[in-house]
Order: structure tokens, then sequence, then C-alpha cells
């Protein structure tokens, strides 16, 4: 389902390259009286509040949503041996044609004011989503919802869809009071305050704007297994990642969700921690603007293809945290493949392709790319320098990403040669969404900034959405077809997908990144060492 417009979500994590979490056993404030004082655990975190507005939310609030909300089902990072997690649904099934899915809610949950958790409130919720949320594109399959019982609610779809993977989204998917339902759509400030309207581990227990915010454990969460360990979570707003690590350096807290990713090396050689990297849902993009020449030729898209430093761009521009792309669909999540071939350099083969293109003496191209981002920043340099090696000079425009985003949106016939783009899924399905957002044919540039269309594409990945919800392995088979041809008509160049990195001391334990949240912390896993 391609995006018609830029979402906040896109247009504020335009700044980010990695997510790199980092721990400090210093700070954790765990009292030895555990029955008069609270274990507390102070963050530095670099996420803003958009909005507390779960429905609306499509930001940097992700942070805070998944500790004071959740969904039916949670996704499982890749390579756990099961896909899914319950979460408010303790089952689920779905029909032989995909069209007709069956939640069962698990009896006992309450949300923080407690209202009970039952099908009224989950029906109330996706309906909420579907007509104003930022992400309601979503639940586009979504025909009718009927809730023949309290514990059961059955979603009857249009076309067969992966309603799995759309019911644990990290936006417009989570589950609300229909208390606050009510009122929020009557006034559209209702949420600003801080108020908590969730059924998650954590609520919110005080916001000052901008500044601080502080989550207390929920007592009656039903999920008394996986209980946090930390009474309080204390959060300080901390938009600099240099002041973030110093923070974290200096014992002020236990914990920073960012720190600059070039200096994670350094503390990898510090034997109080330990960096791990995981797969991420991020990648970097160029976008060869197919609507004019010279790069409506697909020989001259493939030279530059072939003219792309890639390792050199992981190693400069991701710090060395990356892995070279397998097409759009980042590493981990559906349908990623490795069977889906890509270009390495060679700039004789580059020279060779532009010279029988009819460009022997070479090009004059313009890339822009977004300024604020320190990866981009990093790595264009690369491919101007490797660019000019084979005769095709690159005037690079450093821009704010919306007035990247707006010169791209103009008119194709005049805006930029190519576009450096940093993007992820929405939803843990890059197949409805990067495969098709990005390089689906459209009458107006969406997301799709190579302007590229081609009915053969379009056919494979519409033909493999309608199978995601019913045969899996038929609609990646589908998918990695199209990725093939992505790889022979070349409308971008697959830079490489960001790893997220992990900084962890000795004395914390923390649970793996999950990449189908990439910006949620979530605070009920960590927990001290034993």
């Amino acid at each position: 389902m391609a995006l018609s417009s830029p979402t906040p979500a896109r247009t504020v994590f335009a700044t980010a390259a990695t997510v790199v979490l980092a721990l400090s056993s210093a700070g954790c404030t765990a009292s030895p009286d555990a029955s008069s004082k609270p274990d507390v655990f102070t963050v530095a975190a670099s996420a803003a509040i958009t909005t507390w507005d779960p429905v609306r939310s499509f930001s940097t609030e992700a942070l805070y949503m998944g500790n004071v909300y959740e969904p039916l089902l949670w996704k499982n990072p890749e390579g756990s041996a099961k896909e899914f997690k319950p979460a408010i649904a303790e089952s689920w099934s779905a029909s032989e044609d995909g069209k007709a899915w069956t939640f069962k809610i698990r009896s006992g949950a309450t949300f923080h004011d407690g209202e009970p958790v039952n099908a009224a409130a989950v029906k109330a919720s996706i309906d909420a989503a579907r007509e104003r949320a930022a992400a309601s594109f979503i639940w586009a399959p979504v025909e009718s919802i009927e809730t023949p019982d309290d514990s059961t609610v059955a979603i009857n779809l249009k076309y067969a869809a992966p309603m799995d993977l759309v019911a644990s989204s990290t936006y417009g998917a989570w589950i609300v009071s229909p208390k606050a339902l009510a009122a929020s759509a009557k006034d559209e400030k209702y949420f600003d305050a801080g108020i908590d309207a969730g059924s998650g581990p954590y609520t919110i227990d005080s916001y000052k704007p901008g500044s601080e915010v502080v989550l207390k454990k929920f007592k009656d969460h039903w999920n008394k297994e996986e209980a946090p360990h930390f009474d309080v979570v204390d959060i300080s707003i901390t938009p600099d990642a240099v002041t973030a690590q110093q923070m974290l350096t200096a014992g002020e807290v236990d914990y920073a969700t960012s720190i600059p990713v070039e200096n994670a090396k350094t503390l990898a050689n510090d034997p109080k921690f330990t960096v791990k990297d995981f797969n991420s849902p991020f990648n970097f993009l160029a976008m060869f603007n197919t609507s004019r020449a010279p790069l409506n030729d697909p020989e001259v898209r493939r030279a530059l293809s072939y003219a792309i430093p890639y390792q050199e761009i992981i190693d400069i521009g991701g710090q060395g945290y990356g892995t070279q792309s397998h097409g759009p669909a980042p590493k981990g999540i559906f349908p990623y493949s490795e069977d889906v071939p890509q270009y390495s350099q060679d700039l004789e083969k580059a020279r060779q392709l532009l010279a029988s293109a009819g460009h022997a003496d070479g090009l004059k191209l313009t890339l822009s790319y977004a300024s604020e981002n320190p990866a981009e920043a990093r790595f264009v340099p690369l491919i101007k320098d490797a660019f000019a090696k084979i005769g095709v000079e690159v005037d690079v425009k450093a821009q704010l990403f919306n007035q990247q985003w707006d010169a791209a949106k103009a008119d194709p016939a005049t805006a930029q040669d190519i576009f450096v783009l940093y993007y992820w899924p929405t939803y843990s399905d890059a197949g409805s969404d990067n495969l098709t957002t990005l390089f689906h044919s459209s009458e107006k540039p969406s997301f799709n900034l190579s302007y590229w269309k081609s009915p053969e594409y379009d056919a494979l990945v519409d033909k493999a959405a309608t199978l995601t919800g019913t045969d899996r392995s038929a609609a990646q088979d589908l998918y990695e077809d199209a990725m093939q041809l992505l790889y022979k008509e070349a409308p971008a160049a697959f830079l490489y997908d960001a790893r997220a990195v992990s900084v962890v001391p000795a004395g914390l334990n923390i649970s793996e990144f999950n990449e189908n949240y990439p910006f949620t912390v979530f605070f009920a896993s960590i927990k001290p060492a034993a």
C-alpha cells in the first residue's frame, strides 16, 4: 500500500542512521529497602513526543507507546522459534482463503483506567484506527468487524491480507480504552497532557513536555510471569546523542537510547561494555530519476550501480554497522532474500556500459540527500568520487529532508537525478510497503522517487500481496521475482541495510533488539544480571 504523502515519522526519523542502545550499570538505583523505596531506572532518550494519542501516533513517541499500550500480537525477532507472541489476543486463526480472521481475547486483562480489555474494546480501537490513525492504511483490507462475544473478534476482509502482520504493527494497532477513544474523538487534544489509556506493563505517571517522562509499573498487568523489575522508569528527553553519551558515561543515567554510532567501537574496547549489533528495518537507497534522459536508459542506471563503492559506504557511512542490501526489503523483514542478486563495484564494467549507452564522454547529474542524516553526509562524497572515476560529474545538494522531499514531489521533469533515501516499512511486511510504496507505478510520485513505471513489476507485487495472507511462501517467490526485475532494470541502487547497535554493560540483562519495533525500548525486559 503506497503512501500518498510523507508521514510525520518519515520526516522526523530522516535524521537517524541506526538505533543505538547504550546501558550502564553505574546509575541503577535499586533500593536496599524495596518496601520503602521503588526501584528506579533512569534513561536519556532521544525520542520526542509528537502526540500522546495512540491512534494518531506515527513518530518517535513509539519508544513510550510500546510500554504503555499493547497490540493484539507481538511480532518476534527474526530467527525466533515462533513468528508471533500473544499480547491482547491469546490465539488467532485465519480462514483458508485468508479473508476471515478470528482473534480470541485473553481474559482478565484490564486497561489502566480499570475498564476491561474485551472484544468491544478491540473493535473500537481498530475502528478508530481505520477512521483517523496516521497509519490507517494498514487496515485498508478490512470490510467489517464482528464481536459475537466478549472474547471473540472476527475480522472480515475485502481481500486476503496478512492480518497477523497488521495486528502486530508498531503504528496504528494499539488497543485503547473505549472511554478514552470516545473522549479523543470529540477532542483531538484529549491526550496532550499525557493521559494514559493503555493496558501495558507501565503507566504514564507524569510528563513535562520536551523534558521528562516518568513511567510507573502497572501492578495489575495480566502478565505476571514477565512483570517489570523496575517500579519506575525516569526518562530525560535528550535529543543530542553526544549529550546522552556523556550522561551515560558520567553515571547520570542507567541507559541511553542513542549514542553517536561512530563511538560504539570505542566503547567496544572498554571491558565494562559489550557491543552487539542486530537486524534493523532501516535501509539506504539511491533512487534514479527514470523519467528523463539519461537515467531513462537502464544501461546507464546499471553503469552507475556498478560504480558505487558499497563496502566503503558501509564502512564510512554506517561505521561498519551495515550489510549490503539485497533489494529494498531490509534483512530480517519479509520478503528479504539473499537469493536476490547484488551489484558490486566494477569501474571498468561501468565505463563499458556508459560507452555502449552513448556516454563515453561522461555525464553531469544532480544528487540530493538529507543534510540532517549523518550517515548520508558521510557516504555521499564516496558516491561522488566513485562516479567521477567513470566520467560522471555529480552536483551534490544537501537539503533538509522536507526541502528534499518537496523538490522531488514537485515535478519529475525538473527534479533531482538521484535521490538518496533512508526508508523503513510501517509494519513487518516490506512487500506491501517497501516494494510497493517505493516502486509501484503511480500517477503522482509518492515515495516512488525514481518515477519508475513497469506493468510487469506491478503485476508481480500486486499478485504477491493477495497471497501474503494465505500462502506466504508463494508470495515470497513472487516478491523475489519482482526484486530480480529491480536488479535487472536498476531504477535504484540498493546501498545497505543499517544494523542496530546495542552497548550493554555487565550488570544488566536486556532482551534482543527486535527489528519489528525499532523505536521501542521494552523496559519490562530490562533487569539486573543475576
